[in-house]
């Protein structure tokens, strides 16, 4: 049961409610959209500028905390959400174990993936192609690839990313989003909120293809879950950093230095 004082009706959020509906509905549609044509430019640019990827660190950084501030300037207009609704306080109660068992999951992942990255293997999968494939087949992993830093520099945004990505999307999806849903749906039940906030974080990855989407997804509705079971995000923001910070244990060698394609 969530332990949230989620808003009962849209009517809560007062003269911000259309405001409120604009900007989850541009996390549900919009963020896919640009977040794949974001992706393809800087994948265009990654054959032939070093700096693509640091560039595209910093544009990153921007679009998150430009959208968490929008978001959060959208819930100071909201006269009737106070800072229980959207998760801004401590845990109020441990994890259920349904919670528990997902985020023990969740760790197993992000251990094994990571012992699998520094020992090359996504690099090796990277490179794989079925024969008869295109100059325009990538693989899988491609987006996944390319988004990890290589050079010192390059590290050093990344850490700056991942911790964004904790508390931005956190807030996002999980304390603003989940919110809104609530305050439309009127008394929507929690696993009902966990599935729409599984849904909603997976599209948004949806540049990395079905895989990324179903994989994003479940993280998704795991940080849902526990958001909702502890009244909190702090563990989803602690646990979502980590996830996005273990590439940093991945050594540049265990890496291919340029995505190209073929010619």
């Amino acid at each position: 049961m969530s332990t949230v004082g989620l808003p009962g009706s849209l009517g809560d959020f007062g003269p911000a409610a259309l405001s409120a509906v604009v900007v989850a509905g541009y996390l549900v549609v919009g963020e896919p959209v640009v977040g794949h044509v974001l992706h393809r430019r800087f994948e265009g640019r990654l054959r032939t500028d070093d700096g693509a990827r640091r560039s595209f660190y910093g544009r990153l950084l921007v679009l998150e905390w430009g959208l968490a501030a929008l978001a959060l300037v959208v819930w100071l207009s909201a006269p009737g959400v106070d800072a229980a609704a959207v998760g801004l306080r401590w845990p109020q109660s441990w994890p259920g174990p349904v919670a528990v068992a997902a985020t023990v999951l969740v760790l197993g992942f992000v251990v094994v993936s990571t012992r699998a990255l520094r020992s090359g293997g996504l690099a090796r999968a990277a490179e794989l192609r079925r024969p008869g494939e295109g100059r325009h087949a990538e693989p899988a992993v491609h987006a996944t690839l390319a988004l990890l830093p290589r050079t010192t520099a390059e590290r050093r945004l990344f850490t700056l990313v991942g911790v964004t990505a904790g508390v931005c999307e956190e807030w996002l999806y999980r304390g603003f989003f989940l919110a809104v849903v609530a305050a439309v749906g009127e008394g929507l039940p929690t696993p009902v909120l966990v599935a729409v906030g599984a849904l909603a974080f997976g599209l948004a990855h949806a540049y990395q293809g079905v895989a990324g989407i179903v994989t994003t997804g479940v993280l998704g509705g795991v940080m849902a879950g526990l958001y909702l079971g502890t009244g909190s995000l702090l563990l989803p923001v602690v646990l979502h950093a980590l996830i996005d910070l273990r590439f940093l244990l991945v050594p540049a060698s265990a890496l291919p230095d340029v995505l190209r394609r073929p010619t």
